[in-house]
């Protein structure tokens, strides 16, 4: 009788692991001004041209190319598989994305584009890859940036998409908040209507369908504790006290441990973030939530690899950029990636 139990838990077990759904992965990455070498005259696109003070060419922007594609191959082999969805920024156009989904390593996670050229002045885009054996698209918009009195105010649009993953529904939203241009006192009110239109497309998006499970990421030029995000956004620390239309950051924990993902005057910064909504966090509608990476107490993540930080001078154990003032580093970026993991 013994016998025969231990052999059916077995089976039971063989039979949980080979039915067991592997976790998606979903990822933001500012690609550090990914620029083509051809000039736009509707952008200021001139210092990554070959004629520019960069001296951008082909052969430079060509390894650009090789090392996020790298980077990213280096990420699908964590989890054996390439991320569902990526968020970027700082793209110039479709066209550098469509370079990147084509690269030798890249071309294997058959990523589609959505993507929307925004009206800042130097042409930087935010937009999506996403894999549609995973996402099931079903439709996407750019929202200008809303601040009342800065109506010719040119940034980066809010870039939306919405579809469903393993047949629930889910919306995503990439974004590029204002930078610190001017000192972070005077610039905070832009990231903070930044933050506040953000939450006013998570709170509608929760009205028309209270099940949608919303992803919010991006560069958001404030530190995950920062008022923009905590008290604007209203991003929650505490995953156990969340309660329906809150919104949680598994950063805001990461960078009170000490986590960051730039350096900046011999600190760390943790601007990159991804924020989801209380169903995804706590899985209370549908069967998709948030995991934790294996072994890990922290439900985001950031990945980073030696070959990724700079080893000497002035940016010494930070992430290795492109350039350093107009001197190639032949780097990837000056941000790390962040990422989570969402399955049954």
């Amino acid at each position: 009788m013994k016998k025969l139990l231990l052999t059916t838990l077995l089976v039971a077990g063989v039979l949980l692991s080979c039915f067991a759904q592997k976790p998606h992965m979903v990822v933001f990455y500012n690609l550090e001004n990914l620029f083509d070498t051809i000039n736009d005259p509707d952008k200021w696109d001139e210092e990554f041209l070959p004629t520019g003070d960069k001296k951008w060419n082909s052969t430079k922007y060509q390894k650009k190319q090789s090392n996020l594609d790298k980077v990213f191959f280096d990420m699908a082999a964590i989890n054996r598989e390439f991320p569902a969805v990526i968020g970027v920024s700082e793209i110039e156009n479709r066209l550098v994305l469509e370079d990147l989904i084509t690269q030798p390593k890249m071309t294997h996670g058959n990523y589609r584009i959505v993507h929307y050229d925004s009206p800042d002045r130097r042409g930087v885009d935010c937009a999506f890859l996403y894999r549609p054996d995973v996402f099931k698209l079903e439709g996407s918009k750019a929202h200008k940036f809303e601040m009342p009195g800065y109506e010719n105010f040119y940034t980066r649009d809010l870039v939306t998409m919405w579809g469903t993953i393993e047949g629930e529904p889910f919306f995503f939203l990439v974004s590029h908040w204002p930078s610190r241009l001017g000192g972070k006192s005077a610039s905070d009110p832009k990231r903070e209507a930044a933050a506040a239109q953000c939450r006013r497309i998570a709170d509608s998006v929760r009205v028309a369908n209270p099940n949608t499970k919303v992803v919010i990421m991006g560069d958001l030029n404030d530190d995950a504790t920062d008022k923009s995000i905590t008290e604007i956004l209203g991003a929650r620390e505490n995953i156990k006290k969340l309660t329906a239309g809150d919104l949680y950051s598994p950063y805001i924990a990461m960078l009170k441990a000490g986590y960051g993902t730039l350096g900046y005057r011999d600190s760390w910064n943790l601007f990159d973030n991804i924020i989801v909504s209380e169903n995804l966090a706590t899985g209370s509608t549908g069967e998709v939530k948030l995991k934790r990476a294996e072994g890990s107490k922290f439900y985001g993540n950031i990945f980073s690899r030696p070959y990724m930080m700079q080893r000497e001078g002035q940016y010494k154990n930070y992430p290795l950029r492109t350039f350093v003032g107009n001197n190639f580093q032949n780097g990837f970026s000056d941000h790390l990636p962040v990422f989570i993991y969402i399955g049954k």
